[in-house]
């Protein structure tokens, strides 16, 4: 598995979780994907903003990325899917993740997700999702507010 590490620059304040230093992002492509533009640009984004992003590469399996964030002691797991495959590969991580004892480890998407699959995925764990058109500034404003906000 290749897995390329950017650390972001700038160090945020002590998390809720009381872990010091920036929040930790794997950022992956699921399932047969072959496109990965938007998540590396989302990648760049949080790494720019001071996150330490773990970008995972293409064509990765909800095992390979549950292991990955838990090996990397990530705060969140932000999933690019443009395959259509979204409802069954979300399911997956986020079932893994509960059954690893991880479920801590907030779960976020984007891509080619049609409206009418967005509420099921929430509800099913999936903590926020972006469609095409959302703004880099937008997600990295929602992780920030929303993976590890600082402490009061």
């Amino acid at each position: 598995m290749s897995v390329a590490r950017h650390d972001g620059a700038q160090a945020q304040s002590q998390g809720a979780a009381g872990r010091p230093g920036p929040i930790r992002v794997v950022v992956a492509k699921p399932g047969l994907d072959g496109h990965d533009r938007g998540a590396k640009v989302i990648a760049r984004a949080l790494r720019d903003a001071g996150m330490e992003v773990i970008y995972t590469g293409l064509h990765q399996t909800p095992e390979q990325i549950v292991d990955t964030a838990i090996q990397e002691d990530a705060d969140a797991i932000g999933l690019s899917i443009l395959s259509g495959a979204h409802n069954t590969l979300f399911a997956k991580v986020i079932a893994l993740l509960e059954e690893r004892d991880a479920a801590d480890i907030k779960v976020f998407g984007g891509g080619i997700i049609p409206e009418a699959d967005i509420a099921p995925l929430k509800a099913q764990g999936v903590a926020e999702i972006f469609t095409p058109g959302a703004t880099t500034t937008s997600i990295v404003e929602w992780v920030n507010a929303n993976v590890r906000p600082p402490a009061a």
